[in-house]
């Protein structure tokens, strides 16, 4: 089953009346359960398109379907909502916040969802998320007391929380050594087997996409690898046609 569709997207940046066109007709499909990387240099799009497949910008043109629902037609609270309970991100810098134990920043997403946990419940799912990344003995540890590794392991714990069917990984072994990258790559991938969870990673670097399931290529704004456009979809049902009168044949 399809989990995202885009249909020839388009997304122009304008400085001043200067048009700058950065994704010039996109299409593709991912469906649920697949581990995806995003390849492309510096400048060739691959930022753009993940800020609209996570829901983070709107496409100028074009149509984006997340799991059923047409995105580029919401409003930017829907697309919050749709956010938080849909997509989880994980960045190259982690993005964790300082002097704040590790527990504490992976709990910090469920205070902005409608779940209204209470705090014993989402203390206990943070945990259970940091015990399986393998920092179950490193709740209260800051960010400056963690490795890089340990620290992009919080990361990913955190953008779990919310218990998203997709997850971003935007550079996600940017500042690791070869070992730790390995380690979190692995992890990644045990993540989407054991959970179904949907991978999208966004990488420059081609032994990181060698994970993945399908490597998708963009460059200067086109797709010209890996993404094969989705088909029509479902139209909506009709009147059924009459039947054809007995010995009739209709023509070919």
């Amino acid at each position: 089953m399809l989990l995202i569709e885009l249909r020839n997207i388009h997304k122009t940046y304008y400085i001043g009346k200067l048009a700058v066109p950065v994704l010039k007709g996109v299409s593709l499909a991912i469906a649920e359960r697949e581990l995806v990387a995003v390849m492309g240099a510096s400048g060739s799009g691959k930022s753009t398109l993940m800020n609209i497949l996570g829901c983070l910008d709107r496409p100028t043109s074009g149509e984006y379907w997340l799991a059923g629902q047409e995105v580029s037609l919401l409003s930017g609270e829907q697309r919050a909502h749709l956010r938080n309970r849909t997509v989880g991100f994980v960045f190259q810098n982690f993005n964790l916040l300082p002097r704040t134990s590790a527990l504490e920043n992976v709990m910090m997403p469920l205070e902005y969802t409608a779940e209204n946990l209470p705090w014993r419940e989402a203390r206990g799912r943070a945990a259970e998320l940091l015990q399986r990344v393998g920092l179950g003995d490193r709740l209260d540890h800051e960010p400056s007391q963690l490795s890089g590794g340990e620290q992009q392991r919080v990361a990913i714990a955190r953008a779990l929380v919310n218990r998203p069917p997709l997850l971003f990984a935007d550079e996600p072994t940017g500042n690791l050594d070869s070992r730790t990258s390995e380690e979190v790559l692995r992890m990644l991938e045990e993540l989407n087997k054991s959970e179904g969870i949907t991978i999208i990673v966004v990488t420059h670097d081609a032994t990181v996409a060698q994970h993945a399931d399908r490597v998708i290529r963009i460059h200067d704004g086109v797709i010209v690898d890996g993404a094969p456009a989705p088909g029509p979809r479902p139209a909506e049902p009709g009147p059924a046609s009459p039947p054809s009168p007995a010995g009739r044949r209709e023509p070919e």
